[in-house]
């Protein structure tokens, strides 16, 4: 399920002897945030001499033993000597051309680190045919501008920002024009890469009315995505099940017919339902209607169904005669729900209620199959957490604190060695203590908002506090403030 990839980007602007460009600094940023949110081990390089060209490019080379998928992206300078391509480096010598190329990083060079490397889907990006003034220096012919025309090797895509012979316009905003086009399209889901080229061209050719026309070169025998659906990286479960709000109710089927009963919010129905769900029963359901109850049993326990509770607490005794595949669908489902809405996207605030009591099960060592569904889940998700839910690693935090007459003020929270305590909205952003709402909390109590917040079980936070005494004093704690991840 996990996707090993790494990418180089390159954003050179500041040229020492050419001027400087608007927008590649800014489309290194932007295309390696991107890359870095769709799980990409990405290295950014922004105005690199040629000697950090060379290193980062030997690092990235490296990074290629491991990784099934390499990216290598460009904006700044670029331009073709004798028919080869370089991209320019910030101190790229522009005496003459030859002077220019040996002080230069060759294009051919990154394809073919590319291609002798075990990736088996290599992609080169290159937004790099601005004007260049040099050019005009050297009396060089129109039919010179721009970059030559490439060999794609097999299993790689090369994407250019023009056509050979065309100039790539600079942009009127933050971005160039090629790589603002990329960046607006780059998003959709389930949309192979040559359909996104094919996207960002129309995109570039209606921006500079018909002035550029970006282009690719492939020879990639499979399909790539930057943007992957649950349903499309989950082939365990159906769409249907991951997206339940798709979910279309049969009772003829006695595990619709529970999920049913679930759904209501009268706790007797819910506890009758629940009382079907017994060892026979579950032998004859398939794991995408078991998924789906699981999420509803979740969903009941957080609304205070006492069957539902106490499912979840005896899970291990309750499923003990349970097929081992009918009973990891019901935890896998509990699991999804608590990260996941019925449309599959993942929560800007996880389901909390009952979230420890379901971390518990992490101790049986039976259960890790759905800890590392999660897990991969997640990733594929690309969620963002300081300890990635599932893999039953620690947390370390550090609650700053200061004394104030009979409690201590909750200052800042630390982990890796940052402030992550932080005001949820400029209402609460002041620095005036007057205006602050505080809410008093023991420890216990912060703890458990911590491991909410954190989507960590409080039995693998290890909460230290300064000074030491506030652990076991009253602590104000800051209204509308919060760990959470944006």
């Amino acid at each position: 399920m996990k996707r090993n990839m790494a990418a180089l980007v390159f954003g050179n602007a500041n040229y020492i002897n050419g001027g400087k460009l608007q927008n590649p600094v800014n489309d290194a940023e932007d295309i390696a945030k991107k890359l870095k949110a769709y799980g990409f081990h990405t290295i950014v390089a922004k105005d690199a001499t040629h000697k950090e060209m060379d290193k980062s490019l030997k690092e990235f080379k490296e990074l290629l033993k491991t990784n099934d998928v390499g990216l290598f992206f460009f904006a700044g300078h670029g331009m073709q000597i004798d028919g080869h391509n370089y991209l320019l480096a910030t101190d790229t010598d522009n005496a003459d051309e030859t002077e220019a190329k040996h002080s230069s990083l060759s294009l051919d060079k990154v394809i073919e680190v590319m291609e002798k490397s075990s990736a088996s889907t290599k992609i080169i990006i290159l937004d790099a045919c601005r004007d260049n003034p040099w050019e005009r220096a050297w009396n060089r012919a129109a039919a010179s501008r721009g970059l030559a025309s490439v060999y794609a090797p097999k299993g790689t895509i090369i994407g250019f920002a023009t056509s050979p012979g065309e100039l790539a316009s600079d942009g009127k905003g933050r971005n160039g024009t090629y790589t603002a086009a990329l960046l607006q399209h780059i998003d959709e889901p389930d949309c192979t890469i040559e359909t996104m080229f094919k996207k960002v061209r129309n995109t570039v050719a209606a921006e500079t009315r018909g002035k550029q026309t970006s282009w690719e070169h492939t020879s990639l025998s499979g399909n790539f995505f930057f943007n992957l659906s649950l349903g499309q990286v989950i082939k365990t479960y159906a769409d249907t099940s991951l997206a339940d709000g798709l979910f279309v109710l049969d009772e003829s089927f006695p595990s619709h017919k529970i999920i049913k009963g679930l759904k209501s919010l009268n706790w007797y129905t819910q506890n009758d339902a629940l009382a079907l769900l017994t060892s026979k029963a579950v032998k004859k359901m398939s794991v995408n209607n078991l998924f789906v109850l699981g999420r509803n049993i979740y969903q009941a326990a957080c609304g205070g169904s006492n069957s539902a509770i106490g499912f979840i607490r005896s899970f291990v005794e309750t499923t003990a005669d349970y097929p081992e595949d009918k009973s990891k669908a019901l935890l896998d489902g509990m699991l999804f729900e608590i990260f996941f809405d019925p449309a599959a996207k993942l929560r800007t605030k996880i389901k909390a209620n009952m979230f420890n009591q379901i971390f518990d099960l992490q101790r049986h060592k039976k259960l890790k199959d759905s800890f590392d569904f999660l897990a991969e889940t997640l990733v594929a998700s690309r969620g963002e957490f300081y300890a990635l839910p599932g893999r039953n690693h620690d947390l370390a935090v550090t609650v700053a604190t200061t004394k104030v007459k009979d409690a201590y003020r909750v200052d800042a929270v630390y982990i890796d060695g940052a402030d992550v305590f932080r005001a949820q909205g400029e209402q609460w952003a002041t620095d005036d203590e007057e205006g602050k709402i505080y809410t008093r909390k023991d420890a216990e109590d912060l703890e458990k908002q911590l491991s909410e917040e954190l989507a960590v079980p409080t039995r693998s936070l290890k909460v230290t506090y300064t000074p030491p005494e506030a652990a076991k004093g009253e602590l104000k704690v800051p209204y509308g403030h919060t760990v959470r991840k944006d």
